[in-house]
């Protein structure tokens, strides 16, 4: 919403799920109306894989999309973001890259599209870390490293990307509690030091601190954190731009 407002957008925020999506319109019917008010462009988050397709199939020609979240199956502008803040720090040449992806792969739509984008860049090795039971088992980490033990995945890398572990994940039994999450592959001071000396630390946020990742770490001079928020609005703008130039 920040980036289409600084481009100077009349920018009309909504959310089906609490509004029309309530008393039984589909979201198609939701679209449709608000195309008929004069919206040129849908920023589009959904809970649902594939509901963005549909939409897009249902729309008018020249009504514009931007995939903001997919379900579980992409994220472009996060991708994006990533790629720009890795490249800011690293430089162009991803092939000489080791990229650590940890924590719950299976659920997240950030770690797909962060995977498709480092295999585009030819980025030299992609190591994958988390639970078991987190560990997505339809082709996505075709190409990567896969790393049992976090201290190993740690070794030697360049970025370490941390996903965020939703609390339900817990409550469905697939993985234990905070404590023991942390303990096993939480980033933490000295986890951190088994990297690269010049290793930078990414999250796409919102974070749980002593879950994921540390404090000191968060917030320590190695973290990227708030440049990737920063750099988020600046692509997003830039995403804005193109769609309405092509």
């Amino acid at each position: 919403m920040l980036a289409a407002t600084r481009l100077g957008a009349d920018v009309l925020p909504f959310d089906a799920g609490n509004s029309s999506g309530k008393k039984g319109e589909t979201a198609i019917d939701t679209m449709r109306n608000l195309e008929a008010m004069g919206v040129d462009c849908f920023i589009v988050r959904t809970a649902i894989d594939g509901e963005l397709r549909a939409l897009v199939a249902a729309a008018k020609p020249e009504t514009r999309f931007i995939n903001a979240g997919d379900g579980r199956s992409n994220h472009p502008t996060q991708a994006l973001l990533d790629m720009l803040t890795i490249r800011q720090h690293k430089g162009t040449d991803f092939s000489r890259l080791k990229i650590v992806i940890a924590g719950d792969i299976l659920h997240s739509r950030v770690a797909r599209s962060g995977l498709q984008a480092l295999k585009m860049l030819g980025c030299g090795e992609i190591r994958v870390c988390g639970p078991d039971t987190l560990m997505p088992r339809d082709g996505t980490l075709d190409g990567c490293t896969r790393m049992s033990r976090f201290d190993d995945a740690v070794a030697g890398a360049d970025v370490l990307m941390m996903l965020r572990l939703q609390r339900e994940r817990m409550e469905q039994g697939l993985v234990g509690e905070p404590e023991a999450y942390f303990a096993e592959y939480g980033l933490d001071l000295r986890r951190l030091a088994l990297a690269a000396p010049d290793a930078i630390v990414m999250h796409p946020g919102p974070m749980n601190r002593g879950v994921e990742i540390a404090d000191e770490v968060a917030d320590g001079a190695r973290s990227v954190i708030l440049e990737q928020v920063s750099n988020g609005v600046a692509v997003r703008m830039a995403v804005l731009q193109a769609v309405f130039a092509a």
